[in-house]
């Protein structure tokens, strides 16, 4: 199937939602009771938020309504909106084809990565963004490993920008063998078209030698990462497979620094993680996909060396749905159940692991991760008047939020100052044609022949 730019210009037009340009007026979020989750920060109950050109400009009580739009968040939970650490968005139309001994997920993700064209790329990433966004998340690391010329980068960063999101897309190769080069040259150029606020940033998504004894493909990847690193750009690099293997070469070769995020990483020792450590690198854990996968189980407390970590969804159709809620429930019942110890989950800790940390995680802990003065208003409000989550008598509400809640239950979503969600509803104009784009996209790369 040839690409038909007129068709990418018209879906385009039709399905997404058009992130303004203009900021809106001052919004305060009145009533509400905030959770800042900077560790070591305490809750305000019954404060107020002051969002102001796309900053949070104060958080009190009492602050002045006159001339402002007011959400009202009174007995509502204000967190810092979900930070997802790495995903794989243009999977997202592959929903439901990954059946276990029927349907493996890379070969299966393989063979309909490669039939898939600009257009399918736009809607299967928006379309993903978008969901994550309904469920609280306002950041994302997207992995974007299916970039077979320039016009798919091109729209994968598009439809990134145009869903509201934050991210970082690290710019990946055409397919997972690790035998085609990135385009350099196209992921530099759109680097440099990028302004110090833009919300969506460009970063490697690097890969080592499938073969680690290979030579001549270490020294096309050295050049990958030497030219994202003279150049500022962050980088991600899956360590899963041979991981052990993965990790040492990573380390051998002095790949490691703070410009790097280790993916997976599920069985690393101990002294490879006091490496990434020292060399102030960072992780990012997936627990939903790599049981999925089965390569094992994410135990928090394996990973206690590293601050920098934070959790990822890795592709709304491998981990079923783009949902932090159920994967935070995950790594907590994992860790107790893995310790047989009720008392090892730490749900404060793990709400901070999915905002603040997983910013750090990403290198965006100086815009946004927590609710304080001066960081962009990326923010989601959690409304607890819900079946799921009825029966709470007071307290501490992070166990609460950790496991009751679900998407649904979010509210109110707002990112960079923007409302993307509002009263439980997207303000996208037309979810409708949206999921039926997406479906229509999924049915074609079934049909289509390579």
């Amino acid at each position: 199937m040839k690409t038909s730019f007129l068709l990418i210009a018209l879906m385009m037009s039709a399905v997404n939602m058009p992130f303004a340009a203009q900021l809106p007026g001052d919004i305060l979020i009145k009533n509400g009771y905030i959770m800042p989750l900077k560790p070591g920060s305490k809750d305000l109950p019954d404060h107020d938020i002051l969002i102001h050109e796309g900053q949070i400009a104060a958080v009190g009580t009492h602050l002045p309504a006159a001339g402002r739009k007011v959400i009202n968040a009174r007995g509502k939970f204000v967190l810092p909106g979900f930070v997802d650490t790495h995903s794989h968005l243009w999977v997202t139309t592959m929903r439901g084809q990954f059946r276990n001994r029927d349907g493996k997920f890379f070969p299966v993700s393989n063979q309909l990565g490669a039939r898939m064209q600009p257009d399918d790329i736009y809607i299967a990433m928006y379309s993903g963004a978008v969901e994550l966004l309904s469920g609280g998340i306002t950041s994302s690391g997207d992995f974007f490993d299916n970039i077979k010329g320039p016009a798919w980068g091109d729209v994968g960063l598009k439809a990134l920008k145009d869903s509201g999101i934050r991210a970082v897309m690290y710019y990946g190769g055409p397919d997972k063998t690790t035998k085609s080069p990135i385009d350099m040259d196209h992921l530099l150029s759109l680097a440099q078209q990028q302004k110090p606020d833009d919300r969506v940033k460009l970063g490697l998504g690097w890969r080592l030698p499938r073969e680690l004894k290979d030579e001549q493909n270490w020294a096309m990847r050295q050049k990958e990462f030497r030219l994202a690193k003279q150049h500022n750009l962050p980088v991600q690099v899956h360590v899963s497979g041979d991981a052990d293997a993965m990790f040492n070469a990573l380390i051998k070769r002095n790949f490691l620094n703070s410009s790097l995020t280790v993916v997976h990483a599920t069985d690393a020792t101990q002294q490879q993680l006091i490496a990434l450590k020292k060399s102030g690198g960072s992780l990012a854990l997936t627990p939903i996909s790599e049981q999925r996968v089965g390569y094992g189980l994410t135990r928090l407390d394996h990973f206690s060396t590293l601050t920098r970590k934070g959790l990822g969804i890795d592709g709304n159709a491998l981990a079923g749905s783009g949902d932090m809620f159920a994967t935070l429930r995950l790594a907590a019942l994992t860790l107790s159940g893995a310790t047989k110890d009720e008392t090892q989950p730490d749900a404060r800790q793990l709400l901070e692991l999915a905002t603040w940390h997983g910013a750090d995680t990403l290198g965006l802990s100086a815009v946004t991760g927590s609710l304080e003065q001066g960081k962009r208003a990326d923010i989601q409000i959690i409304d607890p008047d819900a079946l799921n989550m009825s029966g709470f008598g007071g307290g501490d509400p992070a166990a609460l939020i950790l496991y009751s809640a679900r998407p649904e239950n979010v509210t109110t979503v707002i990112v960079d100052g923007h409302i993307i969600k509002q009263d439980g509803h997207m303000q996208n104009p037309d979810e409708g044609l949206l999921k039926r784009k997406a479906n229509e996209s999924a049915r074609r790369l079934l049909s289509t022949s390579e």
